[in-house]
């Protein structure tokens, strides 16, 4: 399979941590070019790459086929679009956009010009979130009636970064709460209403560090939280079914893996030590279930097949429009102080 010529427009903390490595473990990606101010930052991660100053050079370059971008939020729409329209298959950090306009707008431009248009919601990949889709999938928990997930953690301090700027797509539901709610939307489809409380609670916060939502399917409760002032956090999931409960503590180590230098796929890769390892409760047993190892590479695995055989993208834009369209509501639902319906 001949390779795909790939550039990373912007090399900050995502691009440099969570894509660039997951990438050059694909073999039939290759990066040729990285568009950023700083090239020997880029450079002594990537040694062969071309770095460029701007998109625009991307978008000239007939030979580059794939543009994954990484840049802050607010910039996602403009550079996708432009990408789009000359061709260019596209992968966009999460979230896809700042809100759903701009969503519909991009996935019509894929589609006028051919293009796979997709958005690496890489936690469809973690150990933790695989190993509770495999439960649910088997129906090892029976019908599920509650299922909730966190992500929290403890910075006091209000950093002076783009993330945590009054701005567009900034704020921790669009950071870490699009995460949980891919997650949830990809286990149990849409919901029929959202309610959510989103509030920045630090001393000097400019956006949202705070968010507890409630998707209702039915009688089936969804519940998603994320908090910024949590010293110990409890159990990451939490689900309930009429055969059994499932409760996981920790975190996958992929992200600490990547962190240190580690390329995606060599032994031990995604493992959970057993210490980790989940606990299914059903009747009067009880017993640890081994977590399924997690692969952020299987997500840039799946592009290729999506790029040179077409596959569905290995996360659609479609379904990553409903996490934007989840957000909104939940933005609405807290402004207002109600439950808002999906449809």
């Amino acid at each position: 399979m001949d390779r795909i010529n790939t550039a990373i427009v912007g090399f900050g903390f995502s691009g440099a941590t969570f894509h660039a490595p997951v990438m050059k473990s694909v073999k039939n990606l290759h990066i040729t070019t990285v568009v950023s101010s700083n090239p020997e930052k880029v450079l002594s991660a990537l040694p062969e790459v071309d770095v460029r100053p701007s998109i625009e050079d991307v978008i000239s370059n007939n030979d580059i086929e794939l543009v994954v971008i990484t840049t802050p939020n607010e910039f996602h729409f403009p550079m996708a679009k432009k990408a789009l329209e000359a061709g260019k298959h596209v992968v966009l950090e999460k979230p896809f956009a700042v809100n759903v306009s701009e969503c519909e707008t991009l996935i019509d431009v894929a589609e006028e010009n051919g293009c796979i248009l997709s958005v690496y919601h890489n936690r469809r990949f973690d150990n933790d979130f695989l190993t509770i889709k495999k439960l649910v999938d088997e129906n090892t928990l029976g019908e599920v009636y509650t299922y909730e997930a966190h992500y929290d953690r403890y910075r006091a301090e209000v950093r002076d970064r783009w993330r945590e700027q009054d701005k567009k797509g900034s704020g921790i539901l669009f950071d870490l709460g699009s995460h949980l709610i891919d997650q949830a939307l990809s286990l149990f489809g849409e919901p029929d209403s959202v309610i959510a409380d989103v509030v920045a609670q630090r001393e000097g916060a400019k956006t949202d560090d705070y968010f507890h939502l409630i998707l209702k399917y039915g009688v089936k409760r969804v519940i998603l939280h994320g908090g910024s002032l949590v010293q110990k956090p409890g159990p990451r999931y939490q689900i309930h079914g009429m055969e059994g409960s499932f409760v996981k503590w920790g975190i996958d180590p992929q992200e600490e893996a990547l962190k240190n230098g580690q390329i995606p796929g060599g032994p031990g890769w995604g493992e959970d030590s057993k210490r980790d390892y989940g606990m299914l409760t059903s009747g009067n047993e009880e017993r640890k279930v081994p977590t399924v190892p997690g692969s952020y590479q299987e997500y840039y695995e799946g592009i290729v097949r999506s790029i040179k055989e077409g596959d569905a993208a290995p996360v659609t834009a479609q379904e990553a429009l409903n996490v934007i369209k989840c957000i909104e509501l939940a933005l609405k639902s807290s402004a207002t102080n109600r439950t808002i319906e999906w449809k």
